[in-house]
């Protein structure tokens, strides 16, 4: 009776555990908390180039952290996140066939944040970082 106790709470734990709510940091900027995540129900992660090059690139990786890499093609690693509530609904403003979102992120050998703009445009499947690296992306969310 006790093996199936432990079992039972054993697999409620793992459950719980693999159904959990979206991931949800909290930052501090200018004296002011927000809240971030990289969870936004759009494929945020991936290579983002400027249109018609190869380099240089952001790569947003989906554990919330990547690498930006400069005019120079230097590179240097970041943590990442997409503006949400602190219950991780993403903030955004959304606009026609479009929808902008507030970009954080912050180096690794520093602890500022510095933000920027996320954009997603519905029609051309296209997703703007920093309003001039993009990538396209399949949109699953279509029924």
């Amino acid at each position: 009776m006790k093996t199936a106790h432990l079992l039972l709470i054993t697999l409620f734990f793992v459950f719980t555990s693999s159904h959990s709510q979206v991931h949800v940091d909290q930052i501090t900027y200018n004296g002011r908390d927000h809240f971030i995540t990289t969870t936004i129900g759009y494929p945020v992660p991936g290579t983002y180039v400027l249109t018609g090059q190869k380099a240089p690139v952001t790569i947003l990786n989906p554990d919330g952290t990547g690498v930006i890499q400069a005019d120079d093609l230097s590179k240097t690693k970041i943590n990442w996140g997409i503006e949400c509530t602190e219950e991780g609904i993403p903030v955004f403003k959304e606009g026609f066939n479009s929808a902008s979102y507030t970009f954080w992120f912050r180096t690794n050998d520093s602890e500022a944040w510095t933000y920027s703009q996320f954009s997603i445009h519905f029609a051309k499947k296209k997703m703007f970082l920093m309003g001039e690296r993009v990538k396209d992306y399949v949109d699953y969310n279509i029924q």
